[in-house]
């Protein structure tokens, strides 16, 4: 039974090792499916050579997506969209990794470094108050956020996440070309390396992000890449100010 539908050639150079015999992509997708699409281990092996990254971003990274937010990737995928518009890759990394901020660049003075996350939990309802009311027929995945605290003078500080679905085709992106809204000049997407509208410049940050969010009204800012990837942060309120939080 051939369990990796599509075979991948390798297209690497007459020195590269793999071209002595390599395993194939059923064998590779057996021993990474043991080892329950081990992160970690499937970014090692994209290092090894070409034939290696281009199986590894075409089916361990997928099978890993669906292993760790099976319900978020059949809806993704529903009605026949294409959500994979950057690739499977970006999109693993966006499940585990928090992209925290660096000195000077998306987020002004904050430097908060990156770093790899056990588990988020991803919300189409969260994702709602993200939205501008207009918008609100989109959807999209936002991740609770990933807390830093005693950021000095910056507080309390919560990075999220997300991912649109079928962005390409989304109401977001449709009012952001009519606005003509600007790209970031400098900073791309973390995930997939595209380029970045800033939401808050833009005009369409309603204030029920806040509210989801436990942050403090006008503290939140989040950018969209080409893509559709999400990466946003709030300063947070103490936590007995944010239960009693309303949300629009």
């Amino acid at each position: 039974m051939v369990l990796v539908v599509k075979q991948h050639r390798c297209t690497h150079s007459a020195t590269c090792s793999c071209t002595k015999g390599h395993l194939s992509e059923d064998a590779l997708f057996l021993v990474f499916r043991h080892m329950n699409w081990n992160p970690r281990l499937i970014a090692t092996l994209s290092c090894v050579c070409k034939w290696f990254d281009e199986v590894a971003k075409q089916v361990l990274w997928k099978e890993f997506c669906h292993a760790r937010a099976p319900k978020m990737m059949l809806d993704l995928h529903s009605d026949g969209s294409h959500i994979v518009d950057g690739n499977w890759k970006a999109l693993g990394k966006l499940l585990i990794y928090c992209n925290g901020c660096t000195k000077g660049g998306l987020f002004g003075n904050v430097h908060v470094p990156g770093h790899f996350v056990f588990r988020t939990r991803f919300s189409r309802t969260a994702g709602k108050s993200f939205l501008p009311m207009q918008c609100r027929m989109d959807v999209l995945y936002v991740s609770d956020p990933c807390e830093h605290l005693d950021q000095g003078e910056e507080g309390d500080l919560g990075f999220f996440r997300g991912i649109f679905k079928s962005f390409a085709t989304s109401r977001v992106k449709k009012i952001l070309i009519e606005k003509r809204a600007r790209f970031h000049p400098k900073e791309v997407c973390p995930y997939c390396k595209a380029k970045l509208w800033n939401m808050l410049h833009a005009d369409m940050m309603p204030a029920s992000a806040s509210a989801r969010l436990g942050a403090y009204d006008d503290s939140v800012e989040y950018f969209v890449c080409l893509n559709g990837h999400v990466i946003g942060l709030g300063t947070l309120l103490p936590l007995s100010d944010s239960e009693e939080a309303p949300e629009e």
